[in-house]
């Protein structure tokens, strides 16, 4: 039988997840920071409801695909500790899809806050 946990406890099980990534990940680190910045931005410049909305996807799409490319990271050494060519492809396209989620974020950043700069200058 299936030993199942309690609410609260999936949900420790899950920030105790995002903490470690937190602790051991730069790049996690480094894009909260990023989207901290966005973030203040949005309140500076008093964004709308949508460009809100267009941010809050971009950044937790970013963290996500973090988090997803860091398990799929450890599976991969665990289950193929040595060299492996199809280990090297997953963890490739997993990293690519953080890249892809990062440059896509940028863009957004770009079409939401350059404008708004600009104005001020």
């Amino acid at each position: 039988m299936l030993d199942r946990h309690s609410l609260g406890k999936s949900f420790g099980f899950a920030i105790e997840g995002i903490k470690t990534e937190f602790k051991k990940g730069r790049n996690f680190r480094i894009q909260i920071f990023i989207g901290i910045i966005a973030l203040t931005l949005g309140a500076i410049f008093k964004i709308s409801p949508t460009e809100w909305f267009d941010i809050i996807i971009v950044i937790a799409s970013v963290l996500i695909l973090e988090l997803i490319n860091t398990a799929v990271e450890a599976i991969v050494d665990m289950v193929s500790p040595e060299i492996n060519p199809k280990a090297k492809i997953a963890k490739d396209v997993s990293a690519g899809a953080v890249l892809i989620a990062s440059i896509a974020s940028v863009a957004v950043g770009i079409l939401i806050f350059l404008p708004k700069i600009l104005q001020i200058i």
